[in-house]
């Protein structure tokens, strides 16, 4: 057998022995990598804030465990959780969906707001769960205004992390009454000179991307994630031609100017205390960036 033979021979075994070994791994304790197929141990992948190691793709967190990770411990305090989704329209199945994503989620709906800290500063916090896909019905869009509103009275900084696929269709012209709904209560704010930080994760789309979400003094987002109005489908449909490869893309966005900066995920609470520290008088430590 020629060197090259054997060597290809050797390589060959060693990737079997590797993909044995990975495949006799208990259930649980790894993780592929859509992105670049690494494997990744769950643990390290949980103290990585569920960060690929090797290519930065950033998977998406849960509304409790983006609240644990951005909010000073202990701080956060739910408020509207009495707020339930009703089927308004008689939408065939709609409960049903519903009542699936409560037991998967732990959630009554896809919006999760409070009041809380972040570092020492105290904001009006809402975080979106991939409850129905994201989606902003009526309960949704609701939370986001009362949030809004009470900031406004307490004066205080509202940080808002997004992730949406629009629009719910099973409420109808209910679901996009919330995309006015939410901007005006925006606007109260805004016009009571009180900062709106906004962090656009994947995906951030449609009625919710056109709303509330772009509406941010400061619009941060996530490496990778899907931004923009219509999916690449319906773009295609519409007659989009020649749309670049990294199209709606949080990218694109800030080559075009839509947002102020991406953010790695270990990045965005330094970011967001740096910001707030700014717009709420803290002075900045000499050593900041």
């Amino acid at each position: 057998m020629s060197a090259a033979a054997w060597f290809k021979s050797r390589v060959g075994a060693d990737r079997r022995l590797v993909r044995q070994s990975v495949d006799a791994l208990p259930d649980g304790l790894w993780t592929k990598c859509p992105k670049c197929s690494e494997i990744l141990f769950n643990k390290e992948l949980e103290k990585n804030l569920r960060v690929c190691s090797k290519c930065g793709y950033h998977y998406r967190l849960s509304a409790w465990e983006r609240i644990q990770i951005t909010a000073d411990e202990g701080t956060f305090k739910e408020i509207e959780t009495g707020l339930v989704t009703l089927n308004p329209l008689n939408f065939p199945d709609y409960e049903a969906k519903i009542e699936r994503d409560k037991a998967k989620t732990g959630l009554n709906d896809g919006m999760v707001v409070g009041l809380a800290e972040i570092g020492g500063h105290p904001v009006g916090l809402g975080v979106t769960d991939w409850f129905m896909g994201g989606s902003m019905g009526s309960v949704y869009g609701e939370k986001v205004a009362r949030l809004f509103e009470l900031a406004t009275k307490k004066k205080l900084p509202v940080v808002m992390f997004t992730m949406s696929g629009g629009a719910r269709m099973q409420e109808g012209i209910l679901s996009l009454m919330q995309m006015a709904k939410t901007a005006a209560a925006v606007a109260r704010h805004s016009k009571a000179g009180l900062p709106y930080i906004v962090v656009l994760t994947d995906p951030t789309t449609a009625g919710v991307h056109a709303s509330f979400a772009s509406l941010g003094d400061f619009i941060f987002a996530e490496p990778g994630a899907l931004i923009g109005f219509a999916g690449a489908r319906v773009a295609a449909q519409a007659g989009l031609i020649d749309r670049p490869a990294n199209f709606q893309t949080a990218e694109f966005q800030l080559e075009h100017g839509m947002i102020d900066r991406i953010l790695p995920r270990r990045e965005i609470k330094p970011t967001i205390i740096k910001v707030l520290d700014f717009c709420m008088g803290k002075e900045v430590s000499s050593d900041a960036e």
